[in-house]
């Protein structure tokens, strides 16, 4: 069966409802966006922290870890990888439906109006799904780390960054998240009815400036561990 009838048949088997149709998966996938993107940006402004020290990073994992004290830390990770999951489901799913509603390529592919960033979601997406995958294994439950210590999520930091293999997966990923959050930023902008040439100069500016914002400071941690400075 082609990648064409597949996804015909996919098509076929989610039925007419709101979730199979191509703008229930797009609601899909700017409301999950929303909740990522607000997560990857909180946990980027929490992990500033450890440039003020051991202290400072371990009372506030102490802090994440009371305020989802019991239960409350699974429910809050469970509702991410959901949202994880719908997001990549209404992403794969989606382009498989354009790909059988245009199954022969154009002759020139025209991209004047498609921007880098969004004809490399799909492989930066398998690269971040990856990551996540890495990232839960190295610094949250320690299966990836060689010397992970539950009381001590600070050394887990800056141990783990260490390894320049793995500091150097962060930084690539962070590239890709680089690349996701600024289609992704710019495409719910435009969800939001903001897509005019008066308000287009403003939505560039700030999935620019949130991105520029999130993935640098990212970044800076491993090649802070690296340098020296956080140690």
């Amino acid at each position: 069966m082609s990648v064409a009838e597949q996804s015909i048949a996919g098509a076929e088997a989610r039925g007419h409802g709101f979730l199979a149709s191509s703008v229930g998966r797009k609601v899909i996938m700017a409301a999950t966006g929303i909740v990522l993107f607000g997560f990857v940006t909180v946990h980027m402004i929490g992990n500033t922290q450890a440039y003020m020290g051991a202290e400072h990073f371990n009372a506030y994992a102490t802090f994440l870890h009371s305020m989802l004290h019991g239960g409350g830390i699974w429910i809050f990770r469970a509702v991410l990888l959901a949202a994880t999951g719908l997001h990549i489901w209404a992403a794969v799913t989606l382009t498989l439906d354009n790909q059988a509603a245009r199954p022969v390529g154009y002759r020139a592919q025209q991209s004047v109006a498609s921007t880098w960033s969004s004809r490399t979601m799909r492989w930066s997406g398998f690269i971040l799904a990856a990551f996540i995958v890495y990232h839960l294994l190295h610094l949250t439950t320690g299966q990836a780390h060689p010397n992970f210590d539950h009381a001590n999520p600070y050394a887990n930091f800056v141990n783990g960054f260490k390894v320049p293999a793995a500091a150097g997966f962060y930084i690539v990923a962070q590239l890709c998240l680089g690349l996701h959050m600024w289609h992704g930023v710019w495409s719910v902008t435009q969800s939001l009815g903001l897509s005019h040439p008066r308000y287009d100069s403003l939505r560039r500016n700030f999935a620019t400036g949130l991105t520029l914002l999130v993935v640098g400071v990212n970044i800076s941690y491993p090649i802070a561990v690296l340098t020296g400075f956080i140690h």
